[in-house]
Order: structure tokens, then sequence, then C-alpha cells
């Protein structure tokens, strides 16, 4: 992992870090494969969890320990969409809007996590540089990714309210490539918003499996 965490190049005065762009890009992809509804891309956020979880341990912990949730999400979203009931016709997992009493409990969470997760931060300074954003963020990338995981279109939502405090925080923690990435993520969440949307029209009633077509 030594190698990883070597510079790989200078960008606008900022120093690259071969595993903030490796895990990054994987993200990126990740990402990609997510609006494709595509269940590879839980295996690719995986492996982009573990090579940022390898960037940040040792310097930013609660940053390292983000990223061990998001493997573990991960393997909770590799399944949820292994078995997912809900289906259309191209063997893809369904796509929907979230009812409001989704909505209303992925907002408390976010919020009491946010606030829990910050006050756990400031408790432990060595955890974090930012403790309410970074906490922000944790807990923001959890929700996108449960909702990602059920097939609801508001993971879209919930990643753009991430990438808003994202930027400027990987910026100045001096993780340029994680800072460009996330403009990209901006850009791409934008279109598979669009995308998404559109198909939980078309996947309002998915094919149930072992159900006739």
């Amino acid at each position: 992992m030594n190698a990883l965490n070597s510079e790989a190049f200078t960008l606008f005065g900022q120093h690259i870090l071969w595993s903030d762009m490796v895990g990054n890009l994987f993200g990126l992809a990740a990402l990609a494969l997510g609006w494709r509804r595509s269940i590879w891309t839980w295996p690719v956020q995986f492996l982009a969890g573990l090579i940022l979880f390898g960037a940040f341990f040792g310097h930013l912990t609660g940053s390292a320990g983000k990223q061990a949730v998001v493997m573990l999400v991960a393997l909770y979203g590799w399944w949820q969409w292994r078995r997912g009931t809900g289906r259309t016709e191209d063997g893809h997992i369904a796509v929907r809007f979230a009812t409001w009493r989704e909505r209303g409990a992925m907002a408390a969470a976010a919020a009491a996590g946010t606030i829990a997760v910050a006050l756990l931060f400031k408790a432990y300074p060595t955890l974090s540089w930012d403790p309410w954003p970074d906490a922000y963020i944790f807990v923001g990338t959890i929700v996108a990714m449960y909702a990602q995981a059920r097939g609801m279109v508001e993971f879209w939502f919930a990643w753009l309210l991430v990438d808003l405090v994202g930027v400027p925080l990987n910026f100045a923690n001096g993780y340029a490539f994680s800072g460009f990435v996330y403009v990209i993520y901006g850009a791409l969440v934008l279109w598979g918003m669009r995308d998404w949307w559109l198909r939980s029209r078309k996947d309002a009633r998915p094919v149930l499996e072992g159900a006739p077509a």
C-alpha cells in the first residue's frame, strides 16, 4: 500500500496520490455502473472503498472508517440486488421513487446520524479535520448507497447533496483529485437522475421473479 500512497503527479499545486486517484476513478466507474443498473457497481464500489481506506488509514482515521462502512454497505447492495424481487423485463433492477414514509425515515436517519458522527469526531479530534462536513458526507454517502440498494431514484438526490459539500472539503484537505472527481460526480449524478426518473415510470410494474412477463 506504500506504493499507492506515493505521489503520482502535481496538479495546480496539489499533490495527487496514486491511492486517491485510483480509488476515486473506481468510485466514478461504480457510479456509472449504478446509472446503468449493473450489479457490478457494488464490487467496484467495494474495491474503491478498499483502496481509499488504504489512502486515509493512519492520518485521517475518520475518513478511513467511512470507507470501511462504505465497503459493508456495498456488500449489502450486492446482496440486495442479487436477491431483488423487483426486476424489469431486461433483467435489471427496477427503479422507483421512495414513498413519503421512506423519505422521512432516510431524512431523519441522515440528520440524526450526522449529529451523532459529528459529535464523535469532535470528541476525538484525530478522527477528522472538519467534523461537521465530514460527518455530513459520511452519513450522506451511506444514505445514498442504501437508497441505491433499494432501487430508489432519491439515491441521485442524496449524492447531489453530498457533492455540494464534498468538493470544497476535499480541496481544503489536500485531496485535489477527489475534489475533481466529485465535480464529475455532479455531472454524472444529474445524468443518472434523469435516466432513473424516466425509468421509474416504465418500471412502475416490475416483473416479479418466477412470474410470467
